[in-house]
């Protein structure tokens, strides 16, 4: 089993609206590396969801329950689309101010290519990322402005 980061704007598409579809079909990659990755997901592999903008922060994992196929909306078999189901929400987001802090997460491509929208998340990146989310001490003060836009 594999684990990703997907990248979504709140605003368009939040975890919330995620967990009360029950499921949705990743769709709107375009960038060539984001959907080499895609291409690469398989059937129970795991995805960090995570909001940017002004939230920037890993919220909620979910599964993968499809494997890769042509986006049915674009007609184009070079844009793919995998089908992903909610599996829980994080006891608290963890933010990039977060990420940045901890030398655990030094070289991942979520620092070194901000603007990549799927990525893989190395396994002890993902465990350090459970650690973080189940910490009872917020570390960073927006954490907690994040965790309260959430609930």
């Amino acid at each position: 089993m594999a684990h990703w980061l997907l990248k979504t704007e709140p605003d368009c598409y939040a975890w919330d609206d995620l967990a009360r579809d029950k499921g949705t079909p990743w769709d709107g990659v375009s960038n060539a590396l984001a959907l080499k990755h895609l291409r690469t997901m398989r059937k129970g592999d795991l995805a960090l969801i995570y909001h940017t903008g002004d939230e920037r922060a890993a919220v909620g994992i979910a599964e993968v329950v499809s494997a890769p196929y042509p986006d049915p909306k674009e007609g184009d078999d070079r844009l793919v689309v995998v089908d992903l189901k909610p599996r829980k929400k994080l006891p608290r987001p963890v933010t990039l101010a977060a990420i940045k802090a901890d030398p655990a997460f030094e070289g991942w491509d979520l620092l070194r290519i901000g603007r990549l929208s799927v990525l893989p998340v190395p396994e002890a990146m993902w465990a350090r990322i459970e650690e973080l989310a189940a910490a009872r001490e917020i570390r960073n003060p927006k954490d907690d402005e994040i965790r309260k836009r959430l609930e």
